[in-house]
C-alpha cells in the first residue's frame, strides 16, 4: 500500500508542476495578446517584443517535474507599416509594430489550454486511484 500511495503522490506532484509551469505560460501568452498592438512612443523606437517562456526539468517529490526557468524575448524582426503622422514613425514614416502574430498566440494559448487540463485529469485520475483503493482495504 505504501508503494501505491507514494507513486501516486509523485504522479499528483508531476502533475501539479507541470499545471504551474502552463498557468505561467498561459500568462506569458496572454501579455503578448495584450500588447499586440503596442508601438513606441518615440520616433524609430522598438515596440513591444513577443516573450517566449523557456522550461527546464526540476525534481518533484524525487522525480522529474517540469519549471518554467525564465522568459526570453523573441528575437524575430518586427513588422513595420507606413504611418508618416504616428508618433512613432520614423524619418521615413514607417512605425515598427510588434512581432506579435495573434494567430499564433491563441494556437499557443488553446495548446496550453490543452495540456493545462491533461494535467488536472491526471491529478484526479490518481486521486479516484486512491479513493479506490482506499475502498477496496476497507472491504
Amino acid at each position: 500500500m505504501a508503494d501505491v500511495k507514494s507513486s501516486t503522490g509523485i504522479t499528483q506532484s508531476i502533475a501539479a508542476s507541470a499545471l504551474r509551469a502552463q498557468q505561467a505560460r498561459m500568462r506569458i501568452i496572454a501579455e503578448n495578446l495584450a500588447n499586440s498592438n503596442s508601438t513606441s512612443r518615440t520616433p524609430g523606437g522598438d515596440p513591444y517584443r513577443r516573450q517566449v517562456p523557456v522550461f527546464q526539468p526540476t525534481k518533484v517529490s524525487g522525480a522529474n517535474g517540469v519549471a518554467m526557468a525564465r522568459v526570453e524575448p523573441d528575437q524575430t524582426d518586427f513588422k513595420t507599416s507606413y504611418e508618416p503622422g504616428n508618433p512613432g514613425a520614423n524619418a521615413q514614416g514607417y512605425v515598427k509594430e510588434p512581432n506579435v502574430d495573434p494567430l499564433i498566440e491563441a494556437l499557443d494559448m488553446k495548446e496550453a489550454q490543452r495540456a493545462y487540463e491533461a494535467n488536472l485529469n491526471v491529478i484526479e485520475t490518481a486521486r479516484a486511484m486512491d479513493t479506490r483503493t482506499l475502498e477496496l482495504l476497507r472491504k
